[in-house]
């Protein structure tokens, strides 16, 4: 059953109640910003998986979404969602690996622009129908390799999130942010994950190490 033929709201594990739940465990873990909080709330996270796997999707985990990928823990999103907006509202983000798409979503939301590129053909084409269905219009999506960040070099980004651990920053990313432009990600040194936070300003880049984290690696080429 496809997204369009399931239940927006949600019945059962996956009603407004269920969905509230999770809420408070998210401002129980530090979650503050009710602008996250609220689109969390109103994103229908059981339509970005499998619908077996459906009445889990508001328990605060990673869940399996094929090709050896998951959907992102609802607190993994809220937190990455709120430190892009620490330094003021944006106009536009780059994000680096849409699987699902619910992260997507969840930008779209927020700011008014959304670039998202993935690697994988199939997991892009299933985050282009879906966002559809949802009928998320403000977001443009790319199969593309996302080491090299959006294939149009010479676009700059407000903001840029990535969804995989590297182990080094890419370049070209840090080339798309605009001045006093933040980019997100989880870098793996070789023995732990931490999320950090890189903003870049006119003459300099300043790197920030925060949680501790695990996401799936940074691959490249096309899958």
């Amino acid at each position: 059953m496809n997204a369009s033929n399931r239940n927006h709201q949600g019945i059962g594990m996956t009603s407004q109640r269920t969905r509230d739940r999770l809420i408070q465990r998210l401002q129980e873990q530090g979650i503050h910003n009710e602008q996250v909080l609220d689109v969390i709330r109103r994103v229908p996270r059981h339509l970005f998986v499998d619908e077996a796997l459906a009445h889990r999707a508001y328990e605060d985990t990673a869940l399996p979404i094929g090709y050896g990928q998951t959907i992102s823990q609802p607190f993994i999103v809220a937190y990455m969602t709120q430190l892009l907006l620490e330094d003021g509202p944006a106009n536009s983000v780059l994000e680096i690996g849409t699987g699902c798409g619910y992260q997507t979503a969840v930008l779209a939301s927020i700011f008014p622009q959304v670039y998202s590129v993935e690697r994988i053909g199939a997991l892009h084409q299933q985050a282009k129908s879906r966002l559809a269905e949802l009928e998320i219009y403000n977001v443009q999506l790319r199969h593309t390799d996302g080491i090299e960040g959006w294939p149009n070099q010479s676009y700059r980004f407000d903001r840029i999130l990535m969804t995989a651990a590297c182990a080094e920053i890419p370049e070209a990313l840090v080339g798309q942010l605009s001045d006093g432009g933040v980019m997100v990600l989880p870098f793996d040194d070789g023995s732990d994950q931490t999320m950090t936070k890189i903003t870049r300003t006119a003459d300099a880049v300043v790197t920030e190490s925060l949680e501790r984290v695990v996401f799936v690696p940074l691959l490249p080429g096309l899958g």
